[in-house]
């Protein structure tokens, strides 16, 4: 009797949470993308994968242009699954997006490298915010969570779903011409930390974070937008380093994993085949070792990191084969499509893994807004992103700084005209710049400048 009425309360729990799960709001995600992922031809499953330019910057003229006729005629012809703005002025980015939202069969994933904000690329109108080298210098890292929250709400003000930050890597080589200052610092604690933090912010608004660029870009002297990188490393070594960062902000809960251009052979020894297009990257160390299951973008892949070895749509082929979800700036979409439907004939991929990787991209758009997107309010862009940047750039601004010796509790903060045997070094400037200037006000100091 006792074992009959255990069953019979077993059998009704799980009734119980059954009927509770299907009253949860990701059923109503899984149909939506069910419903959408059946609307779709086989190519368009394709192009859900793929993410475009949407704007740059001429450097001829001085001024940003804008590819909106050509991914219209994109998404008219293919119904791609992303853009990324890379350069432009706020309102026309928001026309545009608007635009193309309106006539997209299929909400379209909109994404930006904004790390220190969106006046990163919007720097015709939006203020940046400090790098995140300069948050590495403080000591608090409940900054670094709002810093977050700012950029996230400059994204989602603009209607961007995914931005392209934190960046995890670890500033360890001082020859590093692509990282450098848009590291949190050496220390992979700190890296750690603030990326946690940064990632939270961000995430807390709506926007989907990024972390980049896996497995770690910070050990290089080369640009991969240029060549192949080459790391020599131990999997020890990459295990005591470069991966810490990523298996704490993946065990936080970013949404988002960007994979870097990098020849590394502790994890994949085949010539030439950067980390973006290895499956033991991609799918054995970070899915199956490191246990990270959510959505991933290459690097763009119109890099020669990745071009100069495998053009012509084939690294975006080798892409999908190693796991990735999204390819970024793929070089041709109707090349790229035409490329993977001959791997898929060939067997080196399958329609399944097209199904899984479009699934996923579409349970994004889902998680973060799109299947109810609303049109972006055009009114007062600008004064509305420049909102809290002058304050939080001081926060930023007064915890950041370094006092390297303290002779007494009388020497810090300087008070006016009180010292005399200070220097001022200026670095890449010859003439005195706003800080040198306003200097003079508190201190009698002697200036270098080189």
């Amino acid at each position: 009797m006792i074992k009959r009425s255990f069953l019979a309360l077993v059998v009704l729990v799980f009734c119980q949470s059954t009927f509770a799960q299907n009253l949860l709001p990701m059923n109503a995600a899984d149909k939506w993308v069910d419903s959408v992922y059946n609307s779709l031809s086989p190519d368009e499953r394709i192009a859900q994968l793929m993410v475009v330019r949407l704007s740059g910057y001429d450097f001829k003229k001085h001024q940003p242009v804008y590819f909106d006729s050509t991914v219209d005629a994109l998404i008219k012809q293919y119904n791609i699954g992303g853009v990324c703005a890379f350069q432009g002025n706020p309102d026309s980015i928001v026309a545009i997006i608007n635009n193309m939202q309106r006539i997209a069969k299929t909400p379209v994933m909109t994404c930006i490298d904004a790390e220190w904000g969106v006046g990163m690329r919007l720097f015709d109108s939006v203020e940046s915010l400090p790098h995140q080298m300069m948050l590495g210098a403080m000591q608090d890292g409940r900054i670094v969570y709002q810093y977050g929250k700012l950029v996230g709400e400059q994204c989602k003000r603009i209607g961007i779903t995914v931005n392209y930050a934190p960046v995890v890597d670890i500033n360890n080589n001082p020859n590093n011409p692509v990282i450098n200052d848009r590291s949190f610092g050496e220390d992979k604690y700190k890296v750690a930390l603030y990326g946690v933090q940064y990632m939270r912010g961000i995430q807390k608004v709506g926007v989907m974070a990024c972390a980049k660029h896996f497995p770690g870009h910070g050990d290089v002297t080369v640009d991969s937008h240029l060549d192949l990188p080459v790391i020599n490393k131990s999997m020890a070594q990459l295990e005591g380093l470069e991966l810490y960062p990523f298996r704490q902000v993946f065990n936080a809960g970013i949404g988002s994993v960007m994979i870097a251009h990098l020849y590394i052979p502790a994890i994949d020894s085949t010539p030439n085949t950067a980390t973006s297009l290895s499956k033991n990257n991609v799918t054995g160390l970070m899915r199956d070792q490191l246990g990270y299951n959510g959505l991933t973008f290459t690097d763009a892949l119109e890099m020669q990191g990745v071009k100069k070895f495998f053009p012509n749509g084939e690294a975006a082929v080798k892409s999908l084969i190693a796991g990735n979800d999204m390819l970024c700036l793929p070089e041709d979409v109707g090349v790229a499509i035409t490329k993977i439907k001959q791997a898929i004939d060939s067997n080196r991929l399958s329609w399944d893994d097209i199904e899984l990787h479009c699934k996923k991209v579409l349970m994004a758009k889902y998680s973060y807004g799109l299947a109810k997107w609303q049109p972006i309010d055009t009114n007062h862009i600008s004064s509305d992103l420049n909102k809290g940047i002058p304050e939080m750039k001081k926060i930023v601004a007064e915890n950041a700084i370094t006092l390297l010796r303290k002779t007494d509790n009388n020497f810090f903060p300087l008070a006016k005209k009180k010292h005399t045997s200070v220097a001022y070094i200026g670095i890449g400037i010859d003439s005195d710049n706003v800080f040198s200037k306003k200097d003079t006000r508190y201190i009698q100091s002697r200036r270098i400048l080189f």
